[in-house]
């Protein structure tokens, strides 16, 4: 009974914003939290993992607590310990378990492993003689080990990473890409999506447009999630099949449910599980047909080609407009009627490009986001905005005319390599843990041409990236003169 003021209690909370207006009751916020009166600890998948051995006596026990907490300062340091490195935690073991027992023991040593700059920070240790100040010199294969997995995994390395670095053969070619495949098969490597693509599109947008309710009835919690998963799963598919980098603009499929096909008018896909769906046209291809991106370059009441233009300009091409010069008016205070009738979002543009200092900027950002102005603010399909007619015909800044998101992509594939190292930089950045500098770029196009060999597969970049010097080399620190006045 999950009433009971017993065990459970129900209390209010949001869980989806909306999910559209109706007339029929339904249930829109639960939580449930309890039970409130446990009798034990539940034997769980974690606690098996945590204990893989248990005391039969008591002078069974401090062994027993040593071989579990050298297991997990190696694990969460990634690398082999030593005594050294584990008596601390053993010494606080030792404190707890003598007054609380064996597991509470073990749950504080676990405490200061986690606590440990060891395990939260990723620390590489230099060489200990032989590099001077300023010098670079390759990094340890157990420092190689976790730079992969924190790339690849978003996670430490796994015993067999750890054993071939222990054993100094990971640095070797061909040990190295054969880990590096393993990787991308497993499934760990969807953080790939889950994160790098995630953060690379922006993705996490999302969360900041509340698209209008009273104009968007259908679009509620469910189908933002369902939104982002669709673009995660579809950046996925291009790692696991291991298919060029372009498929990410030109693919004609990509991955739905019942509520994500709905909303895009697609027939034929039932349930709430995802699975691939090949498009019935061309009208939407790649990223560019994504409700996820569409919706983040929005504004709550009406599409953006301005925010769109600028989102294809920074994300996809690397090529980011300048910031808007002071005092220029926004797109809203251009929004009226003439004769009677609502302006489109492209009459609206056209005033707004009308001075000088915003065509400057426009004249690039705009025709992108008005190819694309088929697309709502949820990313639906349409062909009248304000009762009129959607007019998308532009032309791009080269003078290539386009209509439609079809003619957008052709017109960015005509010239595939802003395209292309963008995201190379992007991986790079990403798998580096910094923003990619101008004494990167002769990786940059490295790696560029050795993918071209390659037809392009994202394996190819990936494996570019972890051959780098800049992935697999440091820099010996400079020391810095810290005198007062100098």
């Amino acid at each position: 009974d999950l009433m009971s003021p017993h065990d459970w209690s129900i209390a209010s909370t949001s869980i989806a914003d909306a999910y559209g207006f109706t007339s029929v009751p339904h249930l829109r916020d639960l939580a449930i939290t309890g039970p409130y009166n446990p009798t034990g600890v539940s034997e769980t998948p974690s606690r098996e993992a945590l204990f893989t051995c248990r005391p039969t006596s008591s002078a069974s026990e401090r062994p027993c607590a040593e071989s579990i907490l050298r297991r997990l300062t190696t694990q969460a340091f990634r690398r082999p310990v030593s005594d050294n490195d584990l008596a601390p935690y053993m010494g606080l073991y030792d404190d707890r378990a003598e007054v609380d027992g064996f597991e509470i023991g073990v749950r504080t040593g676990l405490q200061g492993i986690l606590a440990s700059p060891d395990f939260v920070f990723r620390l590489e240790l230099v060489p200990p003689s032989g590099v001077e100040p300023g010098e670079t010199y390759r990094i340890r294969d157990i420092d190689l080990a976790s730079r992969m997995s924190f790339f690849l995994w978003s996670t430490p390395p796994d015993e067999e990473l750890i054993s071939l670095a222990n054993e100094g053969r990971l640095s070797e070619e061909g040990v190295l890409e054969g880990q590096l495949r393993r990787m991308l098969a497993d499934p760990k490597a969807e953080s790939l999506s889950t994160r790098f693509a995630a953060q690379w599109l922006r993705l996490e947008d999302l969360e900041t447009v509340k698209p209008d309710r009273l104009m968007f009835p259908d679009y509620h919690e469910q189908l933002k999630d369902a939104l982002r998963r669709e673009t995660e799963l579809f950046f996925n598919s291009i790692v696991v099949e291991d298919r060029s980098v372009f498929d990410l603009f030109t693919a004609d499929y990509t991955f739905m449910n019942e509520r994500l096909a709905k909303h895009y008018g697609v027939m034929g896909v039932t349930g709430e599980a995802f699975r691939r769906v090949s498009y019935p046209d061309e009208t939407r291809r790649g990223l560019l047909g994504h409700g996820s991106i569409l919706t983040l370059t929005s504004h709550a009441g009406r599409t953006s080609p301005v925010l769109r233009g600028k989102w294809v300009m920074e994300v996809l091409m690397g090529t980011p407009p300048p910031p808007p010069p002071p005092g220029v008016p926004t797109l809203e205070e251009t929004e009226g009627a003439v004769d009677g009738r609502e302006l489109t979002t492209a009459e609206r543009m056209a005033l707004h490009r009308k001075s000088p200092s915003c065509n400057s900027c426009h004249r690039f950002m705009d025709p992108i986001g008005l190819a694309l102005d088929n697309f709502d603010v949820t990313g639906q399909w349409r062909i009248r905005e304000n009762g009129n007619l959607v007019d998308a015909a532009t032309e791009f800044y080269d003078g290539t005319p386009m209509a439609n998101p079809s003619d957008l992509r052709d017109a960015l594939l005509r010239r595939p390599t802003p395209l292309l190292r963008n995201f190379i930089k992007n991986m790079m950045a990403y798998g580096l843990g910094r923003r990619i500098e101008y004494f990167d770029m002769p990786a940059v196009r490295k790696i560029e041409r050795q993918a071209e060999a390659e037809d392009y597969r994202i394996s190819a970049i990936i494996l570019g990236v972890v051959r780098s010097q800049a992935f697999q080399m440091r820099r010996m620190a400079v020391a810095e003169d810290t005198e007062l006045g100098r």
